[in-house]
């Protein structure tokens, strides 16, 4: 493809205080080789730059924590007992499309063996869809939050089960059944192990504050996990279940709702990134009862909402790291919440209070972090890979411009123009 030069009327790299006005990215087939502002950075005397008039770049956006399972509605018997596999396969496919086209390059999914089938299909450019990083089956325990509570428990964990569906756990208790079950989850050739070490508001029997493995028991999987070049990210809604999980050596933790002082100091110390994962419930408030959710995930949702604001809040003013990620699990056949991924974004400066500048760094260089790609992605800087966005307008003053793909004109991962409707760049 040889060296090409994207120019906006301003450039954010991603890290805070990195906005450079009129800054433009060189790039050198899937690799960024320069970026600076406009007369600094080298252009060969052939190359004739895009400049984006009204526009500005930014690294392409990664979404920490997402399943893409082709669920069309909250029901969860008739989606897992009535749908074709190949039918969640093919409506992932549209999501993967609608997620790239809204400036997310890279996903973290953490937990739908769709996904992990649909990660190689995007890789050999069969589909078209943002990089996937992959955790197939999530490990939980018995009555666990992965744990199919109104189902049959031979029909739950897909070592045992003739069921084919996206939300399936590799289930065990005591901890040479975890690390087995970890083995078993590496043998699919995951990125990641997720594990579930709370309740939650989606599952029938727990809730968000029950506990749920050992701290042995997470060692143990993080052990595994470790041996293999794998990281574990965690599932951990109540105080204990967080603690738990961060004294085990679990770095990433998704939702926090009810993170308390013991859980910030450890998060600081162990250097943690939360996953706060706002978006999810702001949406089953707005769209659940609509969408066919069960009526006790409905009154978890509303008892935790509050609070799960308030605690990231301090959080937050702690110095938390917290990276951007949805939570989206579900599409509703009458609004397509994939593609609405930038609404972490606004919930984080709206809902926490952060900047735009904070929240565009939570959704690029620490949510690299989460997906286990620092240093490659996340960032323009030299020798990352190719992934930008321009977007109308200036996101650094309004964040909202990155809800939806409205805004979002030009969309570049691995070098390769994935969405163009700015012109001849």
């Amino acid at each position: 493809m040889g060296i090409r030069v994207f120019c906006g009327d301003r450039l954010f790299d991603g890290s805070i205080g990195g906005v450079v006005e009129n800054g433009c990215v060189v790039v050198d087939g899937d690799r960024v080789v320069d970026v600076g502002k406009w007369g600094s950075v080298e252009v060969p005397g052939n190359v004739e730059p895009c400049f984006l008039k009204g526009y500005t770049v930014l690294p392409g956006l990664i979404d920490a924590h997402i399943h893409i399972t082709g669920f069309r509605s909250g029901d969860y018997v008739k989606e897992s007992l009535l749908t074709p596999f190949g039918v969640f396969v093919a409506r992932g496919i549209v999501d993967l499309g609608r997620v790239l086209d809204a400036g997310f390059t890279t996903i973290v999914d953490a937990g739908s063996v769709v996904s992990l089938h649909l990660r190689d299909a995007v890789r050999e450019g069969s589909i078209r869809g943002p990089r996937i990083v992959a955790s197939g089956y999530p490990v939980s325990q018995t009555f666990g939050h992965g744990d199919i509570h109104f189902l049959p428990a031979d029909l739950v964990d897909p070592r045992t089960s003739k069921l084919q569906s996206p939300f399936m756990s590799l289930l065990c208790d005591g901890v040479s059944e975890c690390r087995k079950a970890a083995r078993y989850a590496l043998r699919f050739g995951v990125d990641f192990i997720k594990i579930f070490t709370t309740g939650g508001i989606a599952s029938q029997r727990d809730r968000p504050e029950y506990p749920q493995f050992t701290v042995e028991e997470i060692k143990a999987i993080v052990g595994e996990a470790g041996r293999a070049g794998r990281f574990v990210h965690a599932h951990a809604e109540g105080s204990k279940g967080i603690v738990n999980a961060l004294e085990a050596g679990v770095t990433r933790i998704a939702h926090a709702i009810y993170i308390d002082e013991d859980g910030i100091n450890l998060a600081l110390e162990k250097d943690a990134v939360i996953i706060p994962t706002l978006s999810i419930l702001d949406l089953i408030l707005k769209l659940g009862e609509a969408s066919g959710l069960p009526e006790w995930a409905l009154e978890k949702s509303r008892e935790a909402h509050e609070a799960h604001i308030s605690n990231i809040r301090k959080a937050y003013r702690s110095g938390v790291k917290l990276a951007a990620g949805t939570d989206f699990f579900v599409n509703s056949r009458d609004y397509n919440i994939y593609g609405m991924n930038g609404l972490e974004l606004l919930l984080l400066t709206s809902k926490i209070g952060m900047t735009p500048e904070e929240a565009i760094n939570a959704a690029t260089e620490k949510s690299s972090y989460v997906a286990g790609l620092q240093g490659s992605v996340g960032l323009l800087e030299k020798g990352y890979k190719a992934d930008f966005i321009a977007v109308k307008g200036n996101p650094l003053d309004d964040i909202s411009l990155l809800v939806g793909g409205d805004n979002v004109h030009l969309v570049v991962k691995d070098g390769v123009v994935a969405k163009n409707v700015v012109g001849d760049c």
